[in-house]
């Protein structure tokens, strides 16, 4: 299929290879895989299936670069690196989100806060790559012994990353490793692989020698046998909690470090004073941005009862404005779920909700009208009278499916609120600001947002609680996930 637009150079050149040891190779046994378009279920590219013995190959390659030239090349040198792929995802930012939004559609509406995540993200790294440092210690130990700390790169990191936002993704894995001297070998999602690989051509180009990144595609067994190999000292890894669990069990053969931003089920709680001109939009957007696709999405909406009624009406009213579309139309604001797979999970969901006794005020199916009846469409939905119990209330649904849930009192909402397995996101909704401060330090989650909903910046740390994982990404605590702290100590008699 010849395709017209700004990603049709890089999709129309064939099938898509790994990097290895700076080369462009075909996996070792030949073999690829189909990419779909989930705005049309058409094929539009073919990719290299690899197996262990190319991650066998890409640790090697990671090994050999990071004892090697890598371990001799300077911060500053890294710094500048890092600037030059961010003037070259810049430049090129066009076919960038277009590769997102023709393989995992995202609409390029969004494409003015992905340029700003994925530049801010770049330049924050290259500027902390200057910054890193260990310290020296007064001590007590008997004679003249002085004591200093070194902070060493980890060595070499497995990256996996989710299909839900392939190129801020991508950046947010890759940037920390080489601000820290880290090599990595990079596994994106089979899902949506097109925009990681356009993304390490250019880090090429920006200069990074070769073996520092590597990248490897594929399915889930290309995931466990990186998670499993030896050869590497540490995963960091996006994605569901059953698959952290099993990178959690995997990396005890060497003891890896692991960073892991697991699943969510976040809360969103609205008070009865607060502003509803804000609230509405912002509670709704917490879920349906991203076709719901988001670990951190407010998907359990606790309204206090007071409002509760006219909240949920509001936002249901909201979720039919949104245009359901192809992400290539720039007037669409909600694009498809990534998959067929996704699509009948969704649907699944929505009928149990119902099933179970959830009250639907709009949306709950898959659309099929027109042009939507090719791809993987569903409609932003939203269940009023949720019972804590429910399915939908429980589990990550990944998709733009509102659970609203009544409350009467504080204690009674922060009990709720952390009355589940995962501690992600969450967000409070009121112009009480000792209300906001209380609801702040009694959610157990990793973020909390105050009237307004998934804030993100370089410099703010971003992580979960309990089952949505541990370590954090952004901000110094991320660069700390890279390093090592080894202690010296020199006897100056």
């Amino acid at each position: 299929m010849t395709i017209q637009h700004p990603a049709a150079s890089f999709i129309n050149r064939g099938n898509k290879q790994i990097l290895i040891d700076g080369r462009w190779i075909d996996a070792i046994d030949g073999q690829t895989f189909e990419t779909f378009n989930p705005s049309t279920g058409e094929v539009i590219g073919r990719i290299a299936q690899s197996t262990a013995a190319d991650v066998d190959a890409a640790v090697a390659a990671a090994r050999k670069a990071f004892e090697g030239e890598w371990s001799r090349v300077k911060p500053y040198d890294r710094q500048l690196i890092l600037l030059r792929l961010a003037d070259l995802i810049d430049r090129n930012f066009d076919e960038l989100v277009m590769l997102d939004t023709l393989e995992m559609g995202a609409p390029v509406v969004r494409a003015p806060w992905i340029k700003r995540r994925a530049l801010s993200l770049l330049h924050y790294y290259a500027g902390m790559a200057t910054q890193l440092g260990g310290e020296t210690i007064e001590n007590s130990a008997p004679g003249d012994v002085f004591a200093y700390t070194l902070r060493e790169p980890v060595g070499v990191v497995g990256a996996i990353i989710p299909w839900n936002s392939p190129l801020t993704s991508t950046v947010w894995k890759i940037a920390p490793a080489i601000a820290t001297g880290c090599t990595v070998v990079f596994k994106p999602a089979e899902e949506a692989s097109l925009t990681s690989l356009r993304i390490a051509e250019l880090a090429m180009e920006a200069g990074l020698p070769a073996g520092v990144l590597n990248m490897v595609t594929g399915k889930g067994d290309v995931g466990a046998a990186m998670s499993e190999h030896p050869g590497i000292d540490k995963i960091a890894f996006t994605g569901s909690t059953e698959t952290g669990q099993r990178i959690i069990r995997a990396s005890a053969r060497n003891v890896k470090r692991l960073s892991l931003e697991l699943g969510g089920k976040s809360p969103d709680i609205v008070l009865a004073d607060a502003d509803l001109d804000a609230a509405v939009p912002g509670a709704a957007m917490a879920v349906f941005s991203n076709t719901g696709q988001i670990c951190s999405a407010g998907s359990r909406l606790f309204v206090q009862r007071s409002i509760y009624d006219e909240f949920v009406e509001q936002v249901a009213a909201f979720a039919e404005t949104l245009k359901v579309g192809n992400g290539i139309d720039p007037s669409v604001q909600i694009g498809p779920l990534v998959s067929r797979k996704q699509l009948d999970r969704v649907t699944g969901y929505m009928t149990t909700g119902r099933n179970e006794g959830a009250g639907l005020v709009t949306g709950g199916s898959q659309l099929t009208e027109g042009d939507l009846g090719a791809g993987y469409f569903v409609s932003p939905t939203v269940f009023k009278d949720v019972s804590d119990t429910m399915t939908i209330a429980r589990e990550e649904i990944f998709g733009p499916v509102v659970s609203a849930i009544p409350f009467d009192d504080l204690d009674e909402v922060v009990r709720r609120a952390n009355d589940t397995p995962f501690g992600l996101g969450s967000g409070v909704w009121t112009r009480d600001v000792s209300k906001a401060h209380r609801l702040a330090r009694a959610v157990r989650a990793g973020s909390v947002w105050v009237n307004c909903y998934q804030v993100m910046e370089p410099n703010v740390p971003f992580g979960g609680y309990k089952m949505s994982g541990y370590g954090r990404e952004s901000g110094r605590q991320h660069l700390e996930e890279y390093l090592n702290t080894k202690a010296v100590w020199v006897n100056m008699a």
